[in-house]
This record gives structure tokens, C-alpha cells and sequence, in this order.
């Protein structure tokens, strides 16, 4: 299927034929996708189908590869720009294997994800709000985030991602490692965080439970996208889930 990328009313991220390229090696195929404000987007595919790349040419953190295409964030390129603008720009995202701040706590770790925001009444206001999304993690407020456990610490990485109130919320994998129960508490997260509004383009191997909590959905193979539409839809396409969700 295809899917348009011009920038509309109400459009947060638009992703026009982006190529990623190592050496000679092409990771990505001119890979198109769209998000938008208040959508939760999944992106499925088997392990190595470019998912986490996508997300890290999004994000211009691909060292020593070649990236072309282009990418709009409310209407606007984002190129050359690093880290720091895109959270000043309220873009946020939560990588692969979480890069908590292992000997920080879980407080001064909120903190850091706050340091674009100079309202310190904001920043109170925000950390209580997470707290009560995140329980756990204000129980283990004075903890070093090194401590705490596999799930604890994606809860920890999702919360200070949300302290700079992003526009977009990216999540690269936020189940990979976890128990089963730790995975199902993370996707009723997810949707509480998206249920508030928060715009999120999730990156996921679970198909299931990614589509189960999405609006839409792109299907993501060899570097390229070759399905996309409405989450539920594809959770009932026959090739989607004798694919990906392991059903004849």
C-alpha cells in the first residue's frame, strides 16, 4: 500500500523516501511513513528488517553511514540537527537497551530528562505526574537507576523522555529483554502515555501486542515498508499473521 508523506494540518513526523546506506551494504530502500498529532504508529518487522535504523536516521544518529531523503517534524527539516535541538524542539526518544544513567538516581535521572525546561515549577509538576503513572519508580526516587531491574529501568527511560513534554515520542523496542509480565505492564503504559495525547511512533518485534495498542500500522521488510494501514486491520490480515504473529 501506499501512503502519502506531504505535510498537512495535524501532521507531526512525514518521511519521504529515506535511504540508509553502509558502504555497500543498503539498510534502508526509500522508506516512507507518516504520524500523526495524537496517532500511535507501530513499526513491525522481523529482527534486521531496518527498524531501529529508521528510527536512528529520524534522529540523525547514524555515525559513518549515508542518509538521503528527507525528514519533516511539524513541517520542518530536521538535518543537521543534534540531540540537544531535537529535545529543544520537544522530540524525544528512548533507544534500544534504555542508556539510563546507571549512577544516578531515579530522581536526578527524571531531572536530566527536564534540563531543556528552566520552570522548576513544570519540572515538580511533571516528575509527580510520571510518579503516578510510573509507581515504581517513586518508590525507588532516591535509588541509583543502576539497581533497579530490566523493567524498571525502560519505565525509568520512558518518564524522563516525557519530562521535556514531547511533541513526539519515539520508543525503540521497549519490550526487548523483558519478563512477560514486565512486557504487558510496559504496552499498558504505552497506552496511557498515547491515551493522554503524547504522539508516539513505536518500533516493536511484538507485533501483537504493537498493533493491539496502535492507530496504525506499517510493516517493515529488507529496508523496506511493504503493508501499511489501520492497526486493526492488519492484526486480521491473513499475511500479517502468518508473518509476524505466528498464526496459520
Amino acid at each position: 500500500m501506499s501512503d502519502a508523506t506531504t505535510t498537512a494540518a495535524g501532521n507531526v513526523l512525514s518521511v519521504h523516501d529515506l535511504r540508509v546506506a553502509y558502504g555497500g551494504i543498503q539498510a534502508l530502500k526509500g522508506v516512507s511513513l507518516k504520524v500523526d498529532e495524537g496517532e500511535l504508529v507501530a513499526l513491525i518487522g522481523a529482527n534486521g528488517a531496518g527498524k531501529t535504523t529508521t528510527l536512528k536516521a529520524i534522529t540523525g544518529t547514524l555515525p559513518g553511514s549515508r542518509v538521503e531523503g528527507r525528514v519533516d517534524y511539524l513541517g520542518q527539516p530536521l538535518k543537521g540537527l543534534k540531540s540537544f535541538q531535537l529535545l529543544e524542539r520537544k522530540l524525544a526518544m528512548v533507544p534500544e537497551g534504555r542508556g539510563v544513567f546507571a549512577r544516578m538516581s531515579v530522581r536526578e535521572n527524571l531531572l536530566m530528562g527536564a534540563y531543556t525546561v528552566s520552570d522548576k515549577r513544570q519540572i515538580a509538576e511533571d516528575i509527580e505526574r510520571w510518579y503516578g503513572v510510573f509507581p515504581r519508580l517513586k518508590e525507588r526516587s532516591s535509588q541509583m537507576a543502576g539497581a533497579l531491574s530490566g523493567g524498571e529501568q525502560q519505565m525509568l527511560a520512558m518518564a524522563r523522555a516525557l519530562m521535556c513534554r514531547p511533541r513526539l515520542l519515539l520508543l525503540d523496542e521497549p519490550s526487548m529483554g523483558l519478563a512477560p509480565i514486565m512486557v504487558q505492564k510496559i504496552f499498558e503504559v504505552i497506552r496511557e502515555v498515547s491515551a493522554q495525547g503524547v504522539t508516539i511512533l513505536l518500533v516493536e518485534q511484538n507485533a501483537r501486542l504493537a498493533l493491539q495498542a496502535a492507530h496504525r500500522g506499517y510493516v517493515m521488510e529488507s529496508g523496506s515498508i511493504i503493508m501499511t494501514g489501520p492497526a486493526s486491520a492488519m492484526l486480521d490480515d491473513p499475511r500479517v499473521r502468518s508473518a509476524y504473529l505466528g498464526e496459520e
